[in-house]
């Protein structure tokens, strides 16, 4: 089973001011840690020696991973390349997914050539942070993701045009608790095609509702992207097989042009049946 192509070169983990350093997808040995920090999960070691060709195999064993196919009427949605996730902050870890831009960045052309709706979405919350529930238990760092301030703005190298929607949201996915839903249903939406980050967080989360709801989703490979290479690649093999279609750029453009030529084709002209009255 190949699940696409590329990998992520590289993550420039940068230190933030808190009680925990991440570096790399990994704990810095020098953090101090909170009394109720799990800061791991004991795993067997049999486990631990699993590659992932070992779970690729697994995969491919069962009867999973057919496709759902893309339907007629397509939206980008682009979820969280907003400033603290793509270059990081003093107070926020980032960075690292100039190549997942650059991929959202060719696809994002390709459906505005093609007129389809465009949705970004970005993560922030009210300076009480009763918005953030027990999330913010769980990933305290996500408190500088503040409402009205630099952190909602997305990456100016994607940089929404005038008429695209930006849904703020809350938690992982991009529907819960928003008026996305909504508003693909009235654009009479069938299929997202999925870019953004994280690939094991909000990409997937927003994926798998995506399909609870009915919508074909299309998530590409080198549009999306994670801290750590390998939750990247895992992620994207679980979703490929079991709820999602994971695609490419050299499918997806193609597919947008496809439907933007259907877009523009006139509507047939019907001819009243001999003899009718009007």
């Amino acid at each position: 089973m190949r699940v696409g192509v590329g990998q992520r070169k590289q993550w420039n983990g940068a230190r933030f001011s808190g009680p925990v350093f991440f570096r790399c997808g990994s704990i810095d040995s020098e953090a101090v840690l909170p009394k109720n920090r799990i800061i791991s999960v004991p795993v067997p070691d049999d486990i631990q020696s699993l590659r992932i060709a070992d779970l690729v195999a697994f995969h491919e064993q069962r009867d999973w991973g057919y496709s759902m196919g893309p339907g007629k009427s397509p939206a980008l949605v682009i979820v969280d390349f907003s400033v603290p996730f793509t270059r990081g902050t003093p107070d926020h870890p980032g960075g690292g997914y100039d190549d997942a831009i650059s991929g959202a960045g060719i696809l994002l052309r390709a459906a505005r050539a093609a007129k389809a709706p465009v949705f970004f979405t970005t993560i922030a919350y009210e300076k009480h942070m009763l918005d953030a529930g027990l999330w913010v238990k769980k990933v305290p760092s996500i408190d500088t993701l503040q409402l009205d301030s630099s952190a909602m703005e997305i990456d100016d190298r994607l940089a929404p045009e005038l008429g695209e929607a930006i849904i703020v949201k809350k938690y992982p996915s991009a529907f819960f608790g928003t008026d996305l839903r909504g508003q693909l249903e009235l654009l009479g939406v069938d299929t997202i095609v999925l870019a953004g980050c994280t690939t094991s967080c909000c990409v997937r989360a927003t994926a798998i509702e995506a399909m609870q709801l009915g919508l074909r989703t299309l998530v590409c490979t080198e549009a999306v992207g994670d801290f750590n290479p390998i939750l990247h690649w895992l992620h994207l093999l679980d979703l490929a097989s079991r709820y999602v279609d994971v695609s490419t750029l050299a499918k997806l453009v193609p597919y947008f042009e496809s439907c933007g030529l259907l877009r523009e084709s006139p509507e047939p002209v019907q001819s009243s049946a001999a003899g009718s009255s009007l």
